[in-house]
């Protein structure tokens, strides 16, 4: 049962999946209107989100990576890069297109978060599912105040299932958690959103 727990906890509240919600979230917060929420959107979730999600599926399909959520951390390193092309290029096409300062701040961090995790990654693995929680988490206080507070849980609770999981060790989650915070305090105080 508590394998379970943690496996649906994992799947859930995977990196992919957040994404596609926090961009939906950003641009709702930061837009005025249904059509540039689209806008922005879509430009996000195509640049940033899809190329990554297909290259992971198709690495996966051809038995080059063990899963969608990878496990060695030998693997991690050319997805933590592609991650960060898109991520970069978003930030490029966002700003050029005039994107709301909340959503360049999220798409900088997500940016900033990659090339910090991608460089730890070459000598420890460290968990990407927490940091991500985590970073989501602390966007979201600081966007919408604290009715988003109630999302904490969710940190402790991914931390648990990872743990539970045997995919990374109370380090690897403390480790990523915190950075990722940090990592969004100081990107979005940069932006003027703290």
């Amino acid at each position: 049962m508590r394998e379970r727990i943690a496996n649906l906890t994992s799947n859930t509240l995977n990196p992919f999946a957040l994404s596609l919600v926090l961009i939906l979230l950003f641009s709702f917060r930061s837009t005025s209107s249904a059509l540039d929420v689209v806008k922005w959107s879509l430009i996000s979730v195509a640049v940033s989100l899809l190329p990554v999600l297909f290259v992971v599926i198709y690495l996966v399909r051809n038995q080059k990576l063990e899963g969608l959520f990878i496990i060695t951390r030998r693997q991690r390193t050319k997805i933590y890069l592609l991650a960060g092309v898109c991520a970069g290029i978003d930030c490029i096409i966002l700003a050029n297109l005039g994107a709301p300062k909340e959503l360049m701040a999220a798409f900088v961090t997500g940016f900033s978060a990659v090339i910090v995790f991608t460089c730890i990654n070459l000598l420890w693995k460290i968990s990407i599912h927490t940091a991500f929680v985590t970073a989501s988490v602390t966007a979201l206080i600081i966007l919408y105040g604290a009715i988003a507070a109630i999302a904490v849980v969710l940190v402790p609770l991914m931390a648990w299932s990872r743990i539970e999981l045997k995919r990374h060790s109370p380090a690897q989650v403390a480790a990523g958690a915190l950075l990722a915070a940090l990592i969004v305090v100081v990107v979005f105080y940069l932006f003027g959103l703290v």
